[in-house]
């Protein structure tokens, strides 16, 4: 059996929180991004919105993979903010999500571990309350029949794909009717034994291309 290649999830919508730790006021900020500028843009417009914040450090991962990561400690001791929260949203396995954590200082400080605390339950605690997005590969396969049989196997795949963790693309007719099923790799050998089970081995699904969608928020 073939297993389905996992990936790095992602968050539904933009989420803030806010703690007081010390008399200091920490404000957090998960956005998802689809890329490397649209986290830098959020990132921008926040620290614009709290122009005059102590600090406005940050963190970011993009990619379908979760393979180019960036984090700043924006003025607080160096590995005290940023990489923290980058660590949060690896244990996460989140992708394409950045985190801004505004802090407004309180007049008492905190010491390197107290804030290393503060920035990573931040972010934390604001993805505590993210709908996350999970996201996975689907193969196309492709299944031809006689025109006469294609009300019969637009019911077999319509019920399938309900069960399997499928989609069902739209049905293209020309010579044959040409049925259209993306499902998780796991299940293709599956499919491939109930469409011989239901057309006696004449039907034969032709293998096609991947594609990584999102599966659920």
């Amino acid at each position: 059996m073939i297993s389905s290649r996992s990936y790095p999830a992602t968050i539904a919508a933009p989420v803030e929180h806010e703690l007081v730790i010390k008399k200091s006021r920490f404000i957090a900020r998960v956005e998802p991004v689809a890329s490397v500028e649209e986290a830098d843009a959020v990132i921008a417009r926040i620290r614009k919105q709290w122009w005059d914040a102590r600090h406005n450090c940050t963190a970011m991962i993009t990619g379908l993979l979760g393979d180019q990561a960036r984090s700043s400690d924006d003025g607080e001791p160096s590995g005290t903010a940023g990489v923290p929260m980058l660590e949060v949203l690896r244990r996460r396995e989140l992708t394409d999500v950045v985190a801004v954590v505004t802090r407004y200082f309180g007049g008492v400080k905190l010491g390197a571990g107290g804030l290393v605390r503060a920035y990573s339950s931040a972010v934390s605690e604001t993805l505590d309350l993210a709908s996350l997005v999970h996201r996975q590969s689907l193969t196309q396969v492709t299944i031809d029949v006689a025109h006469a049989d294609a009300g019969r196997y637009d019911n077999l795949l319509r019920e399938w794909v309900l069960h399997h963790g499928a989609t069902l693309g739209d049905p293209r007719y020309g010579g044959l009717a040409t049925f259209e099923v993306w499902a998780p790799a796991q299940e293709l050998d599956r499919l491939a034994d109930d469409i011989a089970a239901a057309s006696a081995g004449s039907v034969v699904p032709v293998i096609g291309a991947e594609r990584v969608v999102d599966v659920s928020a």
